[in-house]
């Protein structure tokens, strides 16, 4: 059955008709994508455009029209919570038996199913975290790490994973990636074989090899490839912007040269590049599949008029021309507001990092108190280092919060404690018959875990308990007004342990503080933009053009997730009393009041991170510089050094104790040439320090801030 087959717009008993019931609330573009139910199909959907609730009314549609069975179309995401919401979405609307799993989820399953005829035998065990075997894989080949170290090689090893490369071939495909913690590609090529080895010896996997193996039993056994064929006959992909090389083939073999398949995305928000994400598959859509329905959702229902002009504005700001592979998205949809118009977003400027946050703290402290709920209000940083002076300023004015990416809301021990108890109460529940409301019934099942209809008064431990508790109560009376009055404790409980499996944690009563990468997906009231300044928006580091363009679209990211109000900020110095040279981001130019769009390299393009070019003569005497340690200091051995003793020994002893900490020799934090450059040039910034010779991105994002605090520290002595 296909779409022609429905008119008019109610049935001839009067009851409203299947295109009325589900896509009656649609707008234009969202019901085209609803009602386009075969064949090829492109969906480029702006931020706050309405993407998810298109697609699902998209499936629901198919289903209730008979053209999808529930049991053969697979919706993939990215995050298992993205996933739950799907599932949630489509149980609302009837189509509850369809399958939203992210790639992982879904090649899991496969494999777990098809693991004993392929393979023969029984799946390996399946490796949660990677940092004690990439120890162990360097420690065989007597390399010395530290915890940042690993994490760095851990993600170098997950990119190279996911662009299919081995370590056979890792060198020739890497050679513009650096040095990832702080070791030489060749290094990193040793430690991938190691890595790989050590977890043959375990007999591990780990998350990218569910899908390696999957794509590699799919190529070379047809039987278990018509078999997952036949299984799926559609495919909805969402965020399709960030599929890596290898997702993208395991979706070919899934589909096996057919065309059922509908991609939504939007390069703009192309944020994980440095993943293996591309943007490519989706830009390239419509040269795959000449035939496909492209669909353009541009129709912001999210944010008000003066914050997407902001984001507009943004985009419209980057530079022009660059690589024929980043040229393709330099046309981004342009976003057109359905909102009413709301208070234009607000540029700060403070003299230091602590004003800064101290600032902001006062600004949400007005906006709870003229009515703001607290979970409606986030503050977004670059860096997660950048979080703790907000953290601060937060309990200092005694204004609740919760770090996204601390600890997971279901493992918290109130959480475990009231679902507990919860599920003991069903029984109960359906033995007396009782017919009191699920709200109250939760309400009087969690009051003996602390939870009462007021919060207390005071702060910590106390507030966090009853703001679990409370996201709890709130998740039961939203669920009750969804799903009916009929939804009762036994779902309730269901759906919490549904939700704890995928991580959907309810909403939690606490202003958000989180990364601009963590809070892709999610959106509220008003939102707080920190620490908008050089070296950190961009960050320090993006040292390409590509790089930098992904910056602007991060923090894109960022100014999309404002409903209502946005604030953007930044801070002249480090700290208090420091020198006042930082700079506003380059990209607010033309953006914040009294500024105007630059022309020059910090306007349209990268400002690249240039090492110092060493000089070739002393800068003291004049004379030719032999060794490179001299070279790095920019004068001979025979001339005295220029830095103040103090300062060369607070850095020392700060070298000493972070090699004691890191259990590396001395050297491997910095060189005594690098020390002695950076105490000879007292760096007041990240920009500064990034200049030096010897210190790289590694290095810089590893101990930069540490350096700048002990040269802070040092001159106050």
């Amino acid at each position: 059955m296909t779409t022609d087959n429905f008119t008019g717009a109610h049935s001839q008993d009067g009851t409203a008709s299947l295109e009325d019931r589900i896509l009656g609330g649609l707008d234009a573009e969202q019901r085209e994508v609803a009602s386009t139910l075969n064949g090829p199909l492109c969906v480029l959907a702006g931020a706050g455009t309405g993407k998810t609730r298109a697609i699902t009314h998209r499936i629901a549609y198919g289903v209730h029209s008979g053209v999808y069975t529930p049991q053969r179309l697979l919706a993939v995401t990215f995050t298992a919570r993205a996933a739950a919401e799907m599932r949630s979405r489509l149980r609302d609307l009837g189509a509850g038996n369809v399958q939203a799993r992210t790639f992982h989820a879904a090649a899991l399953r496969q494999l777990q199913f098809f693991w004993p005829q392929a393979v023969g035998g029984t799946l390996p065990n399946l490796l949660e975290h990677k940092a004690q075997t990439l120890a162990e894989a360097a420690r065989r080949l007597r390399l010395s790490t530290d915890r940042a170290s690993i994490r760095d090689l851990a993600s170098e090893i997950e990119w190279a994973k996911v662009s299919m490369l081995t370590p056979a071939n890792y060198l020739e495909n890497a050679q513009d990636r650096g040095a990832p913690g702080g070791f030489d590609l060749t290094a990193v090529a040793r430690v991938f074989q190691s890595y790989e080895d050590v977890k043959t010896d375990r007999n591990v996997i780990d998350f990218e090899d569910v899908l390696l193996i999957t794509v590699g039993i799919l190529q070379e056994d047809e039987k278990v490839a018509a078999t997952v064929r036949e299984q799926y006959r559609h495919f909805v992909v969402d965020e399709y912007q960030d599929v890596s090389p290898l997702q993208q083939r395991l979706l070919e073999l899934w589909l096996g040269g057919r065309d059922e398949l509908c991609v939504v995305g939007d390069a703009s928000q192309t944020i994980y590049s440095f993943t293996g994400a591309s943007p490519r598959h989706l830009l390239d859509f419509k040269a795959r599949y000449p035939q496909a329905n492209v669909v353009k959702l541009i129709r912001d229902y999210r944010s008000t008029p003066q914050v997407v002009k902001l984001a507009n504005d943004l985009l419209a700001g980057r530079r022009s021309g660059g690589p024929a592979a980043d040229a393709a998205w330099a046309s981004p949809l342009q976003l057109v507001a359905q909102r009413p118009a709301g208070p234009v977003p607000t540029f700060t400027e403070c003299t230091d990092d602590e004003a800064e946050a101290a600032t902001v703290a006062q600004k949400i402290k007005a906006l709870l108190e003229a009515g703001t709920p607290a979970s409606e209000v986030a503050i977004l940083f670059r860096t997660n280092g950048q979080s703790e002076a907000y953290e601060q300023a937060l309990a200092a004015a005694g204004i609740g919060y919760q770090l996204r990416g601390g600890e997971r809301f279901f493992a918290r021990k109130e959480v475990r404690d009231a679902i507990l108890q919860l599920r003991a109460a069903t029984r109960a529940v359906s033995e007396d018959g009782a017919s009191e409301p699920l709200g109250q019934l939760v309400r009087d099942i969690v009051a003996s875990l602390g939870y009462t209809e007021s919060a207390p008064h005071s702060g910590g431990a106390l507030r966090e308990r009853w703001e679990s508790l409370a996201a709890l109560v709130a998740l039961a009376d939203e669920l009750v007004q969804v799903r009916g009055p009929e939804f009762g404790l036994a779902d309730f409980v269901n759906e919490l342990q549904e939700r704890s499996l995928a991580q959907h944690a309810p909403t939690v009563q606490g202003v958000t503080l989180a990364s601009l990468h963590a809070a892709k997906g999610l959106e509220w009231d008003a939102v707080f933009l920190v620490g908008l300044s050089e070296g950190l928006m961009p960050i320090s580091f993006a040292d390409s053009p590509e790089s930098v363009d992904e910056e602007r679209r991060l923090l894109y990211v960022g100014i999309t997730r404002a409903r209502e109000n946005l604030s953007l900020s930044w801070s002249t110095a480090r700290t208090p009393g420091g020198r006042a040279n930082r700079k506003p981001s380059r990209f607010l130019d033309g953006l914040r009041p009294n500024s105007v769009a630059t022309s020059n390299t910090r306007g349209k393009g990268p400002a690249p991170r240039r090492k110092a070019a060493a000089p070739a003569v002393c800068r003291v005497c004049g004379s030719m510089l032999s060794s490179g340690a001299e070279r790095k200091v920019g004068r001979c051995n025979a001339c005295p050094p220029s830095y103040e003793e103090q300062t060369f020994e607070a850095l020392r002893t700060w070298r000493r104790e972070v090699a004691l900490s890191a259990d590396v020799p001395a050297f491997v934090v910095f060189t005594d040439a690098t020390l002695t450059a950076i105490a000879e040039a007292r760096p007041a910034s990240i920009e500064d320090l990034a200049g030096l010779a010897g210190v790289g991105p590694s290095k810089l994002e590893k101990y930069g801030e540490d350096v700048l605090r002990v040269l802070t520290e040092s001159a106050e002595l």
